[in-house]
């Protein structure tokens, strides 16, 4: 729901100087994606024509983390740190901070509308921080953290889609910002966890937004996509238009679930329906071939091998991801969005590879079939083959943010506020571990 904020100019102390569009990184920097299933380190230097390098790379199973949320620090904390041991050896570096996912918190989206009077003269540089500072603390919540403020543009009197105001003579200003926030509880759990690793939050991305940096070329960024990430314990939207981040949502499903349901369904343990999940998971009805497939049971010690149809396996898998799209459907028409803005949709992280998933998103979704496909993510140097599949979206997402890719034209510095929040606490934690 929009939100209409007026106000009158600050009496007193003008508010600081506005942000220009951050550059990208200089010298060596690491991106820490944690996940539900796995947890990814990179270490990566950003190249002079702007494309970043990967210099070293680990990951390890995920422990200590479900839903996106960190549920337990300790086992977070082992995965965590040979996640980037693995990554720091390979690269000789040793890491001090990192840019990391957001997948906790329960992360919301909302779009603030802020005006201000100019008054008949040119608008200024201070003008312009002072409505987009207030914006930023108008929107605020208790209990919530802003990550994300991004302007989608300025209206200067009656002329919108202005990119940037400053030197032009109005009477009103107005900017409409996009804002995501999310739990301060579970972000200060995020950073208790990776202060226990040494390491300082240099920088909170928006998983979904980093997935779609990762996967989406620049038609599909301006033109309207809405981008779904799949992973293990949630599944996130963000829908991109005019070639900015518009909306973003999270549900808290994924893939594991489909795991957990064929566990149940077919007695089996959990392990073993992973490898049935990945080896022969579809979502096709019909997909059987009539195939009888081997199948341990729970507590048999593979003595014991029940056969059962593939057609169970589909029976069990569709209705998963069936819920999980109408979910989303119903989050995109709540979201009171343009239809051009939805029309083509992109499929990343590890659920989507499941066969099927295209078809039953374009069912679901009410999509022609032509408008959806599975992303692989954008290639970069250095990275193994076995790092580009759509599960690694989100990881070399952040690598691309870390470049300056899809930071907003004027950075109202959402993030650093509280990423300079994070990493006092981190400190604070290091004098104790």
């Amino acid at each position: 729901m929009n939100q209409i904020v007026r106000f009158s100019p600050p009496e007193a102390e003008a508010p600081a100087r506005m942000r220009k569009r951050a550059q990208a990184r200089g010298g060596n920097f690491g991106v820490l994606d944690i996940g539900s299933s796995k947890i990814v380190c990179i270490v990566a230097r950003i190249e002079s024509d702007g494309t970043p390098r990967a210099l070293g790379f680990g990951w390890r199973g995920a422990a200590g983390v479900k839903n996106g949320s960190v549920i337990d620090p300790a086992e977070a904390e082992i995965a965590i740190r040979a996640a980037v041991a693995q990554a720091e050896e390979m690269a000789d570096v040793q890491l001090r901070g990192v840019i990391v996912n957001l997948s906790c918190g329960q992360p919301e989206s909302r779009s603030l509308n802020v005006q201000w009077p100019v008054g008949g003269r040119a608008a200024t540089e201070i003008d312009i921080a002072a409505m987009l500072h207030e914006g930023r603390r108008r929107a605020e919540a208790e209990g919530r953290a802003l990550v994300h403020a991004l302007p989608l543009g300025f209206t200067v009197d009656a002329t919108p889609g202005v990119p940037d105001p400053r030197g032009m003579v109005c009477d009103n200003l107005s900017a409409r910002l996009h804002v995501v926030d999310a739990a301060e509880n579970a972000l200060a759990n995020l950073a208790l966890c990776l202060g226990r690793c040494d390491l300082d939050v240099e920088e909170v991305v928006s998983a979904p937004f980093a997935s779609g940096l990762a996967c989406l070329d620049g038609d599909e960024m301006e033109l309207g996509t809405v981008m779904i990430e799949m992973g293990a314990g949630t599944t996130s939207v963000a829908v991109f238009n005019e070639g900015q981040l518009w909306h973003t949502a999270q549900l808290p499903i994924g893939g594991w679930h489909v795991t957990n349901d064929l566990a149940r369904g077919l007695s089996t343990p959990i392990a073993h329906a992973e490898r049935i999940k990945t080896m022969h998971g579809s979502a096709l009805e019909g997909d059987d071939k009539g195939e009888m497939l081997p199948v341990p049971q729970v507590g048999d010690a593979g003595d014991h091998l029940a056969r059962v149809p593939r057609r169970m396996i589909v029976n069990i898998i569709r209705p998963r991801l069936e819920e999980t799209f109408e979910l989303l459907r119903d989050r995109l028409d709540g979201a009171g969005l343009p239809r051009d803005t939805t029309r083509r949709i992109v499929l990343s992280g590890g659920a989507s590879q499941l066969i099927g998933a295209t078809e039953l998103a374009s069912r679901v979704l009410d999509r022609p079939a032509t408008q959806i496909r599975v992303a692989r993510p954008h290639r970069v140097r250095g990275l193994p083959e076995t790092a580009l599949g759509p599960g690694f979206a989100t990881t070399i997402g952040l690598l691309h943010w870390a470049g300056g890719h899809g930071r907003p034209v004027m950075d109202l510095g959402a993030a650093a506020p509280h990423a300079g929040t994070l990493r006092r606490l981190g400190d604070w934690l290091k004098r104790w571990w």
